[in-house]
């Protein structure tokens, strides 16, 4: 987690997607969509583990639960088991998940190029004292958080840059405000530890200083964009890199928060497998499950 005082697999395509040198990958929410390209090369140990977490599901229905705007807006720690759920986001969290992770992970901020904590990048977030422990949580730097966020607790690490944000997601975040798109949860339980430490910023999807319910969580879909789209026969043929001995399932959706549904599945062999969607629609959004 990043200090008080500075306070899956998703594979998902449109059609024709633009080619950048590291992976892109999609954070979508209700306000727009934030597109990111990984630096797959220069901090290979944690994109490694940021995909293998997207490509796993793990990031399913996981929200925003952190955000200082002009400076960090964080998420990627905690889910919720339904998106549409009416109950109240309170104590003993009964409907929140815990993100499952993959181990702790190396820190590489100073391995390979030095890449910067400024406006529009992305980082992986730690436990305060632990410069390697850094495991699921992510955040976007909504400002040039270099001065401090380079140097405490042995350099929080760029993984990604912001390459396209769609609706201004992020100067949304930064326009948000206490009462106003955020809520202090420890208003209600000031005695709670989780209220305190976890949720004194929570950034929530009405304005007003009211209880929210899990609906109005700021949730992120986290999709990888690895998959190619083209035509045979006048349809949709869609190609992705397996991944061998797993059980990959293709799923579509064309509504947004998504409800996914299966075309089919395999467990490939390795290198790029390729499926016909004989719907023909030119509408839907695309994403390969795989199941470890």
């Amino acid at each position: 987690m990043l200090p008080r005082s500075l306070s899956v697999l998703l594979l998902l395509a449109v059609w024709f997607p633009p080619a950048y040198p590291g992976s892109l990958v999609q954070f979508r929410t209700t306000f727009g969509t934030v597109e990111v390209q990984l630096y797959d090369t220069e901090k290979p140990a944690t994109t490694d583990n940021f995909k293998r977490l997207v490509k796993s599901g793990a990031y399913q229905n996981t929200f925003v639960h952190r955000l200082i705007p002009g400076f960090v807006a964080q998420g990627g720690s905690y889910s919720a088991l339904s998106q549409s759920s009416t109950n109240l986001f309170a104590p003993d969290w009964l409907e929140r998940g815990i993100i499952p992770s993959f181990g702790a992970i190396t820190n590489e901020h100073g391995v390979g190029p030095f890449l910067s904590n400024t406006n529009g990048t992305i980082a992986m977030a730690k436990v305060a004292g632990n410069p390697n422990s850094a495991s699921t949580g992510w955040f976007f730097n909504l400002a040039n958080n270099s001065t401090n966020l380079d140097s405490q607790n042995g350099g929080f690490t760029v993984f990604g840059r912001v390459i396209r944000d769609t609706n201004n997601v992020l100067g949304f975040f930064n326009s948000r405000s206490d009462g106003d798109g955020i809520v202090d949860m420890r208003w209600w339980y000031p005695t709670n530890t989780e209220a305190a430490d976890l949720y004194s910023t929570l950034p929530v999807n009405y304005p007003g200083f009211f209880h929210p319910t899990y609906r109005n969580l700021l949730f992120v879909d986290i999709s990888l964009l690895d998959i190619a789209i083209g035509r045979t026969n006048g349809l949709p043929l869609v190609s992705w890199t397996a991944v061998a001995g797993k059980t990959n399932t293709l799923e579509y959706t064309i509504t947004m928060p998504p409800q996914w549904q299966a075309l089919g599945s395999l467990v490939p062999n390795p290198g790029r497998v390729a499926f016909i969607d004989n719907s023909g629609d030119p509408k839907r959004f695309y994403r390969v499950r795989v199941d470890y």
